[in-house]
């Protein structure tokens, strides 16, 4: 297929997206991937490396703007009960995780699978409905944490499958450790400095610039970030989402910059990635009942095992209704369970077919559960209205 060709039809897809969304009520994020999964059935769409590259920036470019959106500051100062429930919550999480695998009788995939995190799809969920949404600021946040041990769950798994469990990879595992202590301790001395001399702030991100420096200096950490994250082989994912974290902890008074970057994201670079999604699934999976009685189940167990930890842990500090929200927030780890399918199947971890089911589930997981949450969150918004 001609580039020329695929690139205007990747540029009316993204156009006639929003127009398709507001017309049948979808989430534009569903459409973008329904769209991918057309475009590939009709054959414009296939194994196209540029498309695949700028839809994998796409996707940094996603985990940039999650980091900037999570307050480490307020995330900081949470009281004390509600950390001790996001410490219940995450063990109840792997705790019923590996009860399932064991009782279903299930591969190590799937242990890392059942409580795998995203905070990618979260980002559609802002831009619909707001920061001030407590179910979701308490997802994003939660999301730090769930998203930074599925980035160890995944950096463990690649490297095991990789060069097993030799000097390499622990060296691997050693380099993500030291990285992330190297982070904390630049954050402690930036925090110092910047304390001391705040006119710094000013003249690497002016209030009044002509130059968009504010910009550029946000390209260039982001892909100093990633570009440092896969020399040390580590995955470029978590070096994109800290840069969008170090943006917003340290340069809040560009207060206009999230909206800026977020214009141009959601704009461009990213419904590119969502159409990407979709067009990696073969239109055949959708009636192939194996796979999709597997996607269910993956889907499903995603599901449950949140929604039992959530209640036990958040149920008193959410309500019964932000907690069944916050529940089906989280459940939707579509980038890292494509990840994740991608990891395991190239070590032969997993058949083919449930290659397939667990890209399908992370698909439906979008459809079903961001259709959920409309639905529930009109529902409660009605309920509030009576009262």
């Amino acid at each position: 297929m001609e580039i020329g060709i695929v690139v205007t039809f990747i540029a009316a897809l993204i156009v006639f997206a929003p127009f398709i969304s507001t017309l049948t009520r979808i989430p534009i994020i569903v459409v973008e991937m329904l769209l991918g999964v057309f475009g590939a059935y009709i054959g414009i769409l296939g194994d196209i490396k540029a498309f695949e590259i700028v839809a994998h920036i796409g996707f940094l470019y996603l985990m940039f703007l999650a980091g900037m959106e999570v307050n480490l500051k307020e995330f900081q100062t949470k009281k004390e009960p509600l950390l001790r429930r996001t410490v219940i919550y995450f063990v109840l999480i792997y705790l019923l995780s590996i009860f399932s695998c064991l009782y279903f009788e299930l591969g190590i995939v799937y242990v890392i699978t059942f409580p795998i995190f995203s905070i990618g799809v979260l980002m559609a969920l802002v831009k619909e409905y707001g920061k001030n949404e407590l179910w979701l600021n308490l997802a994003l946040n939660i999301g730090i944490v769930g998203e930074l041990l599925s980035i160890i769950a995944i950096a463990i798994l690649s490297g095991s499958l990789n060069s097993g469990f030799d000097t390499t990879f622990f060296i691997h595992m050693a380099a993500l450790v030291m990285f992330l202590v190297a982070f904390v301790s630049l954050f402690k001395i930036l925090k110092v400095l910047f304390w001391w001399f705040p006119e710094l702030k000013i003249f690497l991100m002016p209030l009044h610039d002509n130059k968009d420096t504010d910009i550029r200096l946000s390209m260039a950490l982001m892909f100093a970030f990633v570009g440092v994250m896969m020399i040390l082989s580590i995955d470029k994912v978590l070096g994109a989402f800290l840069a969008g974290l170090f943006i917003r902890t340290f340069f809040r008074h560009k207060t206009e910059l999230p909206e800026k970057l977020s214009s141009f994201g959601f704009g461009f670079l990213i419904p590119i990635f969502f159409i990407y999604v979709g067009s990696t699934i073969p239109v055949d999976t959708f009636f192939d009942k194996e796979i999709l009685t597997n996607a269910l189940f993956i889907c499903f167990m995603i599901f449950i095992v949140r929604f039992l930890s959530s209640f036990v842990s958040f149920a008193k500090y959410l309500k019964v209704k932000n907690t069944i929200l916050f529940s089906l927030s989280t459940s939707m780890p579509l980038t890292f369970l494509v990840a994740i399918a991608t990891v395991a199947h190239s070590g032969n971890l997993i058949s083919n077919g449930e290659y397939y089911s667990f890209i399908l589930a992370s698909m439906i997981n979008a459809v079903v559960f961001m259709i959920l949450i409309k639905i529930f969150h009109k529902f409660f918004q009605k309920e509030i209205c009576k009262k």
